[in-house]
């Protein structure tokens, strides 16, 4: 390997995979990359994703800040309301990058975030789509990985194999020894699916979400685009005893589409508010995706020269997007810090991230549960306290606290990065 030219594939086109490529370039302006997608093109769909913590920090040494503002949804805040429509309580954007509600400054559809990414790199890395990793084997007399092709079926050798192939991640498998994927999910209990409705339901330019008996949450969000849009979520909660349902639900989604829709028809078939528009508005969607909110953690994040970013090594329901670009950034800074020793700087990575993503569970599991109650009396107790709230919500205090027990508290929350020693940028 060539210290100023190393040779790194990338499984991925994600924001993790484009964050990592980004920052690689700067550190090492004539690497070679090489990023193979398993789709037969970039992924620029999806729901709405956020930018919280060191994340902000980022996007803006990436001279990026402006251009995210410019795609955000325009999403001003969040209402709770009740079957008629009425608000229960609403929960406004805070205007500030350190202290974040739900509704964060930089609210941007993932396909428009993954483009903005990809953008600045893309004439400079070899990007194949329609592949992806069969197989890996490690020489570490040499120091490298070979890589079989999934399509190709061809066998390359690369300074370090870069996993950021997602939840599901295969490689993953590999470096720890499991037959299955799955074994590093951990579920949430939060079935979801996303689409986008072609009307506007919301008039207005702040998200609403309605609950129901039995875990069902409807949540609408804004899309700016002309033609009048609504981005919707119909979401199950359920609870740990409630092991039937949350099989059904498993089921439904690994038999694909129609039958996840066929399911929240449903369970959603007596649900107040706009329930019906939105199920009517699922069957004319070309875009429903359906998922189950899971948290990766695994136990490695590297082995060898072959090395876990992003989802496929820590995915975290809420703040997912944000972890993808502080590692993307952590990895390539690392790698920048040591040139000659590639399995220091990929220890340093995972002695940097491990204990960051174990103090931040992002919309976990209790969070989910208290905002989204089971029963009318629990649903009864969250209106009540969203209500006391509600009489203070335009105060800063406010919004802090909110900002603490909803969403859990991102201020203390930054990662301590070293100072990498970047090069400098040539105007």
């Amino acid at each position: 390997m060539s210290p100023s030219a190393p040779n790194i594939l990338i499984s991925g086109s994600g924001i993790a995979g484009s964050v990592f490529a980004f920052w690689l370039l700067r550190a090492y302006p004539s690497a070679n990359i090489t990023i193979v997608e398993r789709s037969p093109s970039l992924r620029l769909t999806g729901a709405s994703v956020d930018i919280r913590s060191s994340a902000v920090d980022i996007i803006q040494s990436m001279n990026l800040e402006a251009e995210i503002r410019r795609n955000c949804t325009g999403e001003k805040g969040l209402s709770f309301v009740r079957s008629d429509g009425s608000p229960i309580a609403t929960l406004g954007a805070t205007g500030r990058t350190d202290v974040q509600t739900i509704t964060s400054e930089f609210e941007i559809f993932r396909g428009a975030l993954a483009s903005i990414f990809m953008n600045p790199i893309k004439a400079r890395v070899k990007l194949i789509f329609n592949e992806s990793v069969a197989d890996f084997h490690q020489d570490e007399k040499r120091d490298t990985v070979d890589v079989t092709f999934a399509t190709s079926q061809q066998t390359k050798t690369y300074d370090l194999l870069v996993a950021a192939d997602g939840v599901f991640s295969r490689i993953r498998s590999k470096i720890l020894h499991s037959s299955d994927p799955r074994e590093q999910v951990r579920d949430k209990g939060v079935h979801v699916a996303y689409f986008t409705i072609h009307k506007d339901l919301l008039h207005g330019q702040y998200a609403k979400w309605h609950n129901d008996t039995r875990g069902r949450a409807v949540f609408l969000r804004p899309d700016p685009h002309p033609s009048g849009r609504t981005r919707a979520n119909l979401m199950i909660i359920s609870s740990p005893e409630d092991v039937e349902r949350k099989a059904r639900l498993d089921r439904a989604l690994s038999e694909g589409n129609e039958s996840y829709m066929r399911l929240m028809e449903e369970y959603f078939q007596d649900c107040g508010w706009l329930s019906q528009e939105v199920l009517a508005g699922m069957r004319e969607s070309e875009d429903v995706y359906c998922s189950p909110q899971a948290a990766v953690r695994s136990p490695v994040l590297h082995s060898g020269r072959v090395v876990l970013l992003g989802d496929a090594g820590y995915a975290t329901p809420g703040i997912g997007t944000s972890l993808a670009i502080i590692g993307g950034y952590v990895l390539a800074g690392e790698l920048l810090r040591r040139p000659d020793d590639f399995g220091a700087a990929l220890r340093q990575y995972e002695g940097l991230m491990q204990p960051f993503v174990g103090n931040n569970d992002g919309a976990g599991g209790q969070a989910m549960q208290y905002l989204n109650p089971q029963t009318a009396w629990g649903i009864g107790v969250r209106d009540a306290v969203l209500r006391e709230m509600g009489f203070i919500m335009w105060s800063g205090v406010a919004q802090l606290v909110l900002s603490v027990v909803v969403w859990s508290g991102w201020k203390e929350k930054k990662l301590a990065m070293p100072a990498y020693p970047w090069p400098t940028v040539k105007a």
